[in-house]
């Protein structure tokens, strides 16, 4: 009897904790099994029960489609350039080894004169307008005897170079062709650091021409040592991290929308070839320089004769502005109008026409493509906190009134070398040397 009743305790035990678990599930709304869980019915295949495409791979198709159809869109713009010049005098060949007892036999014979090498470089370059002109980089053209533009259908012309300027390191060229497809040009100073953009032109030569490769801005305002940079370089670059290798120089660096933003111009690398820094000029730069190039075949620069270098923090300090920006004023050219108008060495110009200025590429801008004889107002902070503003006449640059390189000694924070290039590519000649990030500038 005593078992017959432990039975019917624990049958009564499992169906109570039975029922409370089903209450459990009820007020904690466990789940029931899915339909994913539970067989496909009959007759219906797994791949028709599944969700559609999601909205991300949708975005991500579009996103490609945008990039493919701006690289349709501009490659017609680009062009393949190539230079070439011959040495102005001829070489005479190594002697010919002659075996031991047989020099007598060719002691008075004189040496071969040689044929001059024709020296060839490639770069790239777009199309700026339909009747022709072309903007690229000086150093794929500078010195060449002759220039041959290709476009993207094949077509060859010979170039006639309208004008360079070594100082920006852009240079334009005119092709005798009509109903040309130029590029649009769009604003640098709009682009924004991590936006995406395409560079396009001829890596390496003819093997590779017309290649399209993708990144984003990765900084603006960068400051160069470049070969055959000057005083009055203009160093205001855009950082990419797209692809660009020799070969690049001159090509269009674009936005999504298509528009170019930059002209490639410089790698930073230790080999010569892509590491992840790519540097272009800003459009809005070149285009300024192409106007003038265009219309009068030169570049007219003002100045307002000073050496300056960007404001390092212990400068700031000095002169009491909260944040680090501005330029120092180091030194002056001959017969300066800054000088003249009150401006100290140890300043900090921080302002031009009442427009913020944060560093010397900006500077010069703001001040090179003006009239000389027009006046400025200059903001300076000096030590002590004090703030002054001058009114100064711009002055036209000449060779005899750019400041030198100030040896001033300076407190500056450790600079990073690195090999900055050139990006065309040379048979027999190397655009590379050791430098520093960098440099005194005037303006």
């Amino acid at each position: 009897m005593s078992h017959g009743w432990l039975r019917r305790l624990r049958s009564s035990g499992v169906g109570l904790a039975f029922a409370f678990g089903l209450l459990t599930a009820g007020f904690l709304h466990l789940p029931y099994p899915s339909a994913a869980q539970q067989p496909a019915a009959p007759g219906v295949s797994v791949s028709a029960t599944r969700p559609p495409v999601s909205a991300a791979v949708a975005s991500l198709q579009n996103f490609s489609e945008a990039f493919a159809s701006v690289a349709e869109h501009v490659k017609p713009s680009v062009v393949y350039i190539k230079s070439g010049r011959k040495p102005e005098e001829t070489r005479q060949s190594p002697r010919m080894q002659v075996p031991p007892g047989f020099e007598p036999f060719f002691r008075n014979m004189p040496p071969m004169q040689m044929e001059p090498r024709f020296q060839e470089s490639s770069g790239s370059g777009f199309i700026v307008s339909k009747d022709g002109y072309i903007l690229t980089n000086n150093h794929v053209v500078d010195g060449s005897d002759q220039v041959t533009v290709r476009l993207l259908d094949r077509r060859e012309f010979k170039a006639k170079v309208v004008g360079t300027d070594p100082n920006t390191d852009l240079a334009v060229l005119k092709i005798d062709a009509n109903n040309l497809t130029p590029a649009p040009l769009g604003s640098s100073t709009a682009a924004r650091v991590g936006e995406w953009v395409l560079a396009v032109g001829n890596p390496l030569g003819d093997n590779l021409t017309f290649t399209v490769t993708s990144g984003i801005i990765s900084a603006k305002g960068r400051t160069l040592a470049l070969p055959g940079q000057s005083e009055r370089s203009i160093q205001d670059f855009i950082q990419t991290d797209a692809a660009i290798n020799p070969g690049n120089s001159g090509g269009p660096l674009v936005s999504v929308e298509g528009e170019v933003i930059g002209v490639n111009s410089a790698i930073a690398s230790e080999t010569g070839y892509y590491s992840g820094y790519g540097f272009a000029i800003p459009i809005d730069l070149a285009h300024k320089v192409m106007d003038q190039i265009i219309t009068s075949g030169r570049v007219h620069r003002a100045a307002l004769g000073v050496s300056v270098q960007n404001a390092t923090p212990n400068d700031a300090a000095y002169v009491g502005l909260p944040d680090v920006r501005g330029v120092l004023v180091q030194d002056f050219s001959e017969n300066s109008p800054a000088k003249k108008a009150g401006i100290q060495p140890g300043d900090i110009i921080i302002s031009l026409d009442g427009k913020p200025v944060e560093y010397v590429g900006q500077l010069q801008q703001q001040v090179g493509f003006r009239n000389p004889g027009e006046k400025v107002k200059v903001e300076v902070a000096r030590k002590g906190g004090v703030r002054k503003t001058y009114d100064v006449p711009l002055q036209e640059v000449t060779t005899k009134n750019v400041a030198e390189r100030s040896n001033a000694p300076r407190t500056a924070p450790q600079t990073r070398t690195m090999r900055m290039r050139r990006v065309s590519t040379c048979s027999g000649l190397r655009f590379s040397r050791w430098i520093k990030m960098r440099c005194s500038n005037s303006t």
